[in-house]
């Protein structure tokens, strides 16, 4: 029987050594047949020649070509032993068997067939460090997937340093703005075994002016791709660490006018400063150093120091990060519609500056809106282009490395914003039609069948191509067999591994290369459960099928390496395999954003019904009639339920029709001015109290401390912006204060921060909500009333619950230095006898009372 030696090798695209004890097992015997119990033997570690550990084994098969064989790995981690390796399921949609599988090639003494795993594709593609054998100093390799593209190459943008009318950072597409003194290059079809090619062009290893990585630091550049039917077109590095680009301008729209090429050209002749970062080059990033000053004069920076050097001081013990979801109080923040009086969105510069207003406040968590490369500047940031580049407008990657170290030594945890569930909107030359001229193999966006499968759609489109009649959203020719997942644009191809392997690695990248904390995905729902056909809006459950293997894929992967991340997920699904392990067939996440606490508690939107309380919107509106507290008190009590609940969040403050501010609503839309904000000021303590003393984990957004009351809108940042800094000490710093005080207590007692709670009294009449929290011994009270007058005679609750102690007054949001009336219980301790208690509750008001020992 023929024998083939087959080499198996375990990537980690890590420069961390973080695994030990590496096997290979298969489905082959001791003796190299194949068999249904497998075989286990030691990998060799080794350094790979993108600098990151390896490991390998070759095994002599048995068999004939063409048997199908499978295999894995199996390691000791900082997450364990004896774990699995392979984080990517297999594509059938039955399954979420996590084995590779392979078929014996070639033939006897033809050399060892190769079978390669990449755990993370980090390293693998873009401009990366290339370490031949026996040389000190890396080279670099550029690399690019793209399938069908006929020829790549790699060009290079003309940037002379010291010379702002050479610096463009621009390549139109008809080649302007190649630099001509360096390259191109050119990509060849490279595979780990001749008779598998996955797509994948890299530059030749042994290329000799590619020799120094040091040459390229820095270096512009582009992809050349010859598509599928000819066409030539420069792509963006999907990949990339940075894209060059600091303004809003798209040399690309028809109607751009420069002043130099004229209208409609393509061309740019302006600085990389006013440039749309989407569409400018990518940028030769080494990702082992960071700059050693925040900000330098010049760029690129000069003063650089290594990664190891940079986050040696990271960790304060005085301030620790919190590693718990249910240990944070969460603060949103939008680092663009920080930077109020400068005239541009805000930066990571301002963002850092901002950390001592942070600390004062209480939070120990900022969770950041999106900050990956996106269109414009003055956005939220949503529609991410480049999943490695950091928003080069903010600062960039090294700047947003400051800013993370920064909240480590104060002890706050740091949560990114992830898009994975879109991409940005105008994605050419980006995701868009990235190496084909067809519709059908469109290879980052998901499209189901052939053109000729969607007959009708395409019989439509052509129909209003030929009559017009100005409706939104029209038919496209071609579009019928996207993937609609009510999110911007058609889904990402989630049943390719390399377009799944491009959001995970960007993640775990995120982990590593910034040392962010944890992550928050965005509307993961369109992911595993929206998806329809665009043409006819028929459900498409496989797609959801491969959705939800991709969030799997993910959470295992960001586990395997940085057990300590923290995942929360914008899910409005109800599934409870949401905040499942993989292992026991969840999504993997710790916590999901309930949007229907929101709705309960504040509900301001337009597309809101009765079945929500919506109690801030109705109280705000006048009245003393019955509030819908029962519905309220049912989300509160699940709250607990690995939830992070808010009583603002960023689509609500205006974003979503009609909404706004919380000060607002809670003034009933009218201006919150003189004794109209003093009730919409208590109604909003109100709100986030029962946030704070939930057993979720509560999330507020920014400005919701100081009152803040300007909307805020996805496209018009500066128009949000808000005094924040002035604010808490002119007319917003009782409401600071209060907001500080009441993180202060929760952050101070395991009995709020734990997922224990118990409703005891619920009274719609009276407007009155009663609960308990505990942990251990550990026990408080809430009293909350949303009533417009006071219960200053008392307000008996009953209930087995409360027993017979004594409970001390410990918090009142009436207090007069929160702006309140001051009435409540002076902070007495009352007595409970046999479940009985009589408490004086304030206006629209929340007052907490600890249990005595």
């Amino acid at each position: 029987m023929p024998t083939f030696p087959t080499r198996f090798v375990y990537f980690t695209g890590l420069r961390r050594e973080i695994f030990r004890n590496v096997r290979l097992t298969g489905s082959w015997d001791a003796s190299g047949r194949r068999s249904d119990a497998w075989t286990t033997v030691p990998m060799t570690p080794f350094v790979a020649a993108d600098g990151c550990p390896a490991y390998a084994a070759t095994v002599d098969l048995e068999g004939e070509a063409g048997d199908e064989l499978a295999w894995g790995v199996q390691l000791d981690g900082p997450q364990g032993i004896d774990l699995w390796g392979i984080m990517t399921e297999v594509g059938d949609t039955g399954s979420t068997d996590r084995r590779r599988t392979f078929r014996l090639r070639g033939g006897a003494g033809a050399g060892p067939q190769e079978e390669h795993y990449h755990l993370t594709h980090c390293r693998r593609l873009g401009a990366q460090k290339h370490y031949r054998p026996g040389a000190e100093d890396p080279g670099i390799q550029f690399s690019v997937w793209a399938p069908n593209a006929r020829a790549v190459e790699v060009v290079f943008g003309e940037f002379r340093p010291g010379d702002p009318a050479r610096q463009t950072g621009h390549v139109a597409e008809d080649g302007t703005g190649i630099d001509p003194a360096v390259g191109p290059f050119t990509l060849r079809r490279t595979s780990d075994d001749p008779g598998v090619w996955d797509g994948t062009w890299r530059t030749d290893p042994d290329e000799a002016a590619l020799g120094d990585f040091r040459d390229f630091d820095h270096r512009p550049y582009m992809f050349r791709v010859t598509r599928d039917d000819g066409s030539v077109r420069y792509r963006t590095d999907l990949h990339s660490r940075c894209q060059i680009g600091k303004g809003h301008v798209d040399p690309g729209l028809p109607d751009y006018v420069d002043p130099v090429h004229g209208r409609g050209t393509g061309r740019y002749s302006g600085h990389y400063t006013e440039l749309d970062g989407t569409k400018g080059c990518s940028v030769v990033i080494d990702p082992d150093t960071v700059t050693r000053h925040f900000e330098e004069q010049v760029w690129p920076e000069i003063e650089f120091v290594a990664a190891d050097e940079f986050w040696r001081d990271e960790v304060s013990h005085e301030h620790p990060v919190p590693r718990r979801v249910e240990d944070l109080v969460i603060y949103e923040l939008h680092v663009g519609s920080l930077g109020f009086g400068t005239g541009r969105p805000g930066n990571f510069g301002d963002a850092l500056e901002f950390l001592d207003y942070l600390v004062e406040l209480g939070v120990n968590a900022v969770e950041l809106l999106p900050v990956m490369e996106f269109k414009g500047r003055a956005q939220w940031g949503y529609g991410t282009s480049h999943y490695f580049a950091m928003e080069f407008s903010a600062g960039g990657r090294d700047q947003l490395k400051h800013l993370v170290r920064a909240c480590h030594r104060r002890g706050i945890a740091v949560i990114l914003d992830v898009v994975y569930n879109h991409y940005v909107h105008d994605a050419d030359r980006a995701q868009w039609m990235y190496d084909t001229a067809g519709h059908e193999s469109n290879v980052y966006y998901w499209y189901e069948g052939r053109a000729s499968d969607h007959a009708g759609f395409e019989a439509a489109a052509a129909a209003y191509a030929a009559n017009p009649d100005g409706r939104d959203n029209p038919p496209v020719p071609g579009h019928g067999g996207y993937v609609d997942n009510l999110s911007t644009g058609y889904a990402p191809r989630y049943h390719e591994e390399m377009v799944r392997k491009m959001f995970i690695a960007s993640a775990v990248a995120l982990a590593e290369e910034f040392h962010v904390d944890g992550f928050r995905f965005d509307q993961t729902t369109s992911i595993h459960s929206y998806n329809v056909l665009h043409g006819d809006g028929r459900k498409l459950g496989h797609v959801n099928v491969f959705g939800a293997k991709f969030l799997r894929e993910c959470a295992r992967t960001l586990r395997l390496v940085r057990p300590q991340l923290m995942l929360t997920a914008e899910d409005h699904s109800g599934w409870d395999r949401v905040t499942r392990p993989p292992e026991q067939d969840g999504l993997g996440f710790d916590a999901v954003w309930d949007a229907a606490f929101y709705h309960h508690l504040v509900g301001d939107a337009d597309d809101r019904g009765p079945a929500d309380a919506r109690l801030i919107k109705v109280a705000g509106e006048g009245g003393d009639g019955p509030l819908a507290l029962d519905l309220f008190a049912g989300a509160l009590g699940g709250s607990g339920g690995r939830k992070v609940v808010y009583s603002e969040s960023h689509d609500e403050a205006g974003n979503a029709a009609g909404t706004h501010r919380t000060l607002v609503v809670a003034a009933g839309g009218e201006p919150p001015v003189g004794s109209i904000r003093r009730y919409a000021e208590a109604r909003s303590r109100w709100a986030f109290a029962m946030a704070a003393l939930s057993a979720g984990t509560p999330m507020f957004l920014m400005g919701e401390e100081v009152g803040a009351t300007r909307k805020m809108l996805h496209d018009r940042v500066l128009e949000s912006q808000e005094d924040l800094l002035g604010d808490r000490s002119g007319g917003g710093a009782r409401m600071f204060r209060y907001y500080g005080d009441l993180i202060r207590l929760r952050l101070g007692h395991e009995a709020l921060r734990s997922r224990e709670i118990e409703v005891l009294h619920v009274h719609e009449r009276n407007r009155v909500l009663v609960f308990r929290r505990w942990a251990g011994a550990e026990q408080f009270l809430v009293a909350a009333s949303l009533n417009n007058a006071p219960f200053a005679s008392g307000y008996v609750v009953s209930h087995p619950s409360l027993g017979t102690a004594g409970w001390k007054e410990v918090f009142n949001s009436d207090a007069g230095f929160y702006g309140g009336e001051g009435v409540g219980n002076a902070g007495r301790t009352l007595p409970s006898q046999d479940g009985r208690i009589d408490l004086v509750i304030p206006a629209n008001g929340v007052v907490v009372f600890q249990r005595a020992p």
